[in-house]
């Protein structure tokens, strides 16, 4: 199991990035999906999550409505649309997958813990 995420960025406040996971060496739609994210000086925060169900994905409360995940399984892609993004965004984030599948906001809710694969972050910086 590969992941490797791009897509980070300079960028000021009001622009948007897409982040990207390349995933490869297993069947991504079996697997739940996440985006976590990791501020200096911060604990790692859950982004958005996919579980059981790729409808109603959860995301945490500060990037609702401005953030979109997705998966295109045929591809092996996993993206972070991120829209309006603010100076608190800035990060590195990180996408991670797990073969046991739980309900959409079980791993965001314990900040990816339990989730076996991970890839390098990508540093997102959000500032004018």
């Amino acid at each position: 199991v590969q992941l490797q995420a791009s897509g980070g960025g300079l960028v000021q406040p009001g622009e948007s990035l897409r982040l990207t996971c390349a995933t490869s060496g297993f069947t991504l739609g079996h697997y739940a999906i996440g985006w976590f994210r990791q501020a200096p000086g911060k604990e790692r925060e859950g982004v958005s999550c996919i579980g059981n169900r790729d409808e109603n994905a959860y995301y945490a409360e500060s990037v609702k409505g401005r953030f979109t995940i997705s998966r295109d399984n045929a591809k092996n892609m996993v993206y972070l649309q991120m829209n309006s993004l603010k100076p608190e965004d800035t990060a590195t984030y990180y996408c991670a997958v797990d073969a046991i599948v739980y309900s959409n906001s079980y791993y965001c809710e314990r900040q990816g813990m339990g989730m076996d694969y991970w890839g390098k972050g990508t540093l997102v910086t959000v500032s004018s």
